[in-house]
């Protein structure tokens, strides 16, 4: 670039894998994984045989390393890489931790009760369910697992995109399918309806159905179909508004509330006190994107500053380097962001295209 100060470049860093057959799926067809590393760390990889140099500034080349070898790792037991393994390597490298962290997971202290659900997650954080091995795309999203194992109320906060509902879903199936819980409940709370929902063609099913529908799309992702409906049936899992809450006690029940943000003071009280014995639950919400009528405070606010110090409460906050949709999303979220604070730094975009938006 013309009139930029160029980086400082360090001695080539050499990369040596002893199997040669991983190499065509670490690289990607046609070096579609390389090419993704060069642009995302401004670095460039060169490689001869089982050898791979990685030149470029030394930051960017220890980030690559890392990356490398976790992918490296990751084709050794046996799972696969695509673009999204990538993006995830390179997001914990950048983050500064070691992508697969067997180390760290296995030294951590566990909550009281949790040693019988550690074979639910694996050394790397990652959940087996019947259909998928879901793992974590960020250094938080691994929290956010460790979270979910280790308490039995957790919190998940932050932008659209993070995997807050989605890792809940992933953990409660887990537990399902492992016996640690009789039944999975998933609730939303159905603000967009409001009173209008009587309006609506069909039974009470059909009415709430489109409300719920994310819940049961990462459900599907879960589970076979016939799986899901078959569990339904039986009330292994259920799937119901927030208002269908109110005066049960959810026992042996992994119980998850999306779009938490939505729900009122007097809600959330209602739906916490309904945790029973052997009870987990995962709250998730963005308090940026609250849908009530103005004025009307969030109970996801209010339980926030309430049960912060609460013993066996977790917290988990997300933010938009955890979002792990289309990279256009991360960029969308940041954009809003940097609307309402202008002191946030908007570096996916560039400071130009930032300075020509406030100027409109």
């Amino acid at each position: 670039m013309t009139g930029s100060t160029p980086m400082a470049v360090g001695t080539p860093v050499m990369l040596q894998f002893d199997n040669n057959s991983l190499l065509p799926l670490l690289f990607g067809e046609h070096d579609q994984h390389l090419a993704r590393i060069e642009q995302r760390l401004g670095v460039s990889l060169i490689s001869r045989g089982n050898r791979l140099a990685i030149e470029g500034p030394p930051g960017a080349q220890q980030m690559a390393r890392a990356t490398l070898n976790a992918l490296y790792d990751r084709l050794e037991r046996g799972k696969v890489v695509g673009g999204a393994e990538v993006d995830a390597a390179l997001r914990m490298a950048a983050e500064g931790e070691e992508p697969v962290a067997a180390t760290k997971s296995a030294e951590r202290a566990p909550a009281a009760g949790s040693d019988a659900l550690t074979r639910l997650v694996g050394p790397d954080n990652s959940i087996l369910t019947r259909r998928r091995h879901v793992f974590p795309r960020s250094p938080t999203q691994a929290a956010y697992v460790r979270a979910l194992m280790d308490n039995e109320l957790v919190f998940g906060l932050g932008p659209a995109g993070t995997g807050k509902t989605y890792l809940a879903v992933a953990m409660a199936v887990a537990m399902l399918l492992a016996g640690k819980v009789d039944r999975i409940i998933l609730s939303r709370p159905a603000v967009e309806a409001g009173e209008r929902l009587g309006y609506l063609p069909g039974d009470l099913r059909e009415k709430v159905d489109p409300y719920l529908r994310p819940l049961y799309d990462a459900l599907y992702d879960m589970l076979p179909a016939d799986q899901v409906a078959k569990r339904a049936a039986s009330g292994e899992i259920e799937v119901a508004p927030l208002a269908f809450m109110r005066g049960r006690t959810l026992a042996n029940s992994f119980v998850i509330l999306d779009e938490a943000q939505n729900t009122t003071p007097t809600q959330m009280k209602m739906f916490l006190t309904r945790l029973g014995e052997n009870g987990r639950m995962a709250v998730t919400g963005d308090p940026t994107q609250i849908d009530l009528p103005r004025g009307t405070e969030s109970g996801l606010d209010v339980a926030r500053t309430l049960l912060q110090r609460v013993q066996g409460i977790a917290f988990v906050q997300f933010t938009t380097k955890d979002v792990v949709r289309h990279p256009l999303v991360t960029r969308i979220v940041q954009a809003y962001e940097a609307a309402e604070d202008p002191s946030l730094p908007l570096g996916i975009l560039g400071e130009d295209k930032r300075d020509k938006s406030r100027g409109r």
